[in-house]
């Protein structure tokens, strides 16, 4: 059995049971569709703005030890580019999260955290795997 279907079988029903932590900002539009969607299918979440409600550094280390940081880094967001150049080079993991701690706005959007399982984004493949996938196309 393929791994993202299996992914998508056990967050299917634990979504059921658990609530899904929902971690962005506010004023993030993929993140207000995210929420969105979760409401019109009647799922538990809550939402955690990072610029209102800050950002936990044990548990920046625990995604970036789970997914590296590549993984959290938006390299494509006026944060990023708005950096100097001497912050963006020879990123190491300990650097990739001193700087993501001092800017929020730098991890990919949204964050989804389902008991100890991680979804980064909102693309096909991350609704699938949220149990989304068919309630967007269905229309």
């Amino acid at each position: 059995m393929r791994l993202d279907l299996i992914l998508f079988l056990v967050i299917s029903h634990v979504h059921l049971l658990t609530m899904i932590k929902i971690y962005g900002l506010r004023n993030c539009d993929t993140c207000r569709r995210a929420i969105k969607d979760l409401e019109a299918r009647q799922i538990a979440h809550e939402f955690h703005d990072f610029r209102r409600d800050g950002l936990d550094l044990f548990k920046l280390k625990k995604w970036t030890a789970l997914l590296g940081y590549g993984a959290l880094l938006n390299k494509r967001g006026t944060t990023w580019r708005g950096l100097g150049q001497s912050e963006k080079e020879d990123l190491n993991n300990k650097k990739a999260i001193a700087l993501i701690y001092r800017n929020p706005a730098l991890i990919k959007r949204p964050v989804f955290e389902i008991e100890n399982t991680i979804v980064i984004g909102y693309k096909d493949d991350q609704k699938r795997n949220l149990g989304l996938y068919k309630l967007e196309n269905a229309a």
